[in-house]
């Protein structure tokens, strides 16, 4: 019986010692891996122009306001024609009228009693033409419009909509340039590149091509969308 015994606790040790020594294995290898970052940029052009025009009409009456406001909506109508820009692509999308007089508060310090605020959005995919007409906006100051910026930035606003189209290849991109990295790292440690720990993909970001102080990625028709994954690998 004591030999049983003894045999008994050999076996238990000798496995105590091996699933000890184990799990220190894995411990040591569960510790040993490198973070690795991989950058991925394509410069794309914006699909997509949206260019609020915004003007005001005052006068002493509603109806002298009225005129100068259509007047003012057919000069831009004339302009954009002029830039071939179709007039399916404009829609009046702001009217506001105000009377100086009906705020008891204001004063008298306006000379015009009635001020119409109106916006016609331009929204088109040809983003040639709104270029070429917003540098020509001096032509609508000339004609006698007067225009605003009040409600909002002004000048055409650039959007590109294919980012989900370029994702897959941009994230494949951006992990690849991570793994080479991350197998540089492990050259200069002396060591093996082993399994994959963990990722993550990261934030798509729509940034300005032009990247420098007061530059407005939105009003830029010409972008760079950028993504970094962030790539965990074991090293064996």
């Amino acid at each position: 019986m004591r030999t049983v015994a003894a045999l008994i606790m050999s076996i238990a040790v000798v496995a105590s010692a091996m699933l000890i020594g184990q799990g220190l294995r894995d411990l040591r290898t569960g510790d040993r891996f490198v973070t690795v970052k991989g950058v991925a940029e394509r410069e794309v052009t914006a699909d997509l122009a949206l260019w609020p025009l915004r003007f005001i009409a005052t006068g002493d009456t509603l109806a002298e306001a009225q005129q100068q406001a259509r007047s003012s909506r057919d000069s831009i109508m004339a302009f954009l024609q002029l830039q071939a820009i179709a007039q399916d692509a404009v829609e009046l999308q702001r009217l506001d009228v105000t009377d100086t007089q009906a705020n008891p508060f204001q004063g008298n310090a306006n000379s015009q009693r009635f001020i119409i605020n109106s916006t016609l959005m331009v929204r088109t995919p040809d983003i040639d033409k709104v270029r070429q007409a917003s540098q020509a906006m001096g032509e609508l100051v000339d004609s006698g419009v007067v225009l605003s910026a009040d409600y909002g930035p002004s000048g055409p606003t650039y959007i590109y909509s294919g980012l989900n189209a370029i994702k897959p290849a941009m994230i494949a991109e951006a992990t690849a340039a991570a793994r080479e990295s991350a197998k540089q790292f492990a050259a200069d440690a002396a060591t093996e590149l082993g399994e994959l720990r963990r990722a993550n993909q990261g934030v798509f970001q729509i940034l300005p091509r032009d990247q420098a102080p007061g530059i407005v990625e939105a009003q830029q028709p010409v972008k760079t969308v950028r993504v970094v994954s962030t790539v965990e690998y074991y090293l064996n």
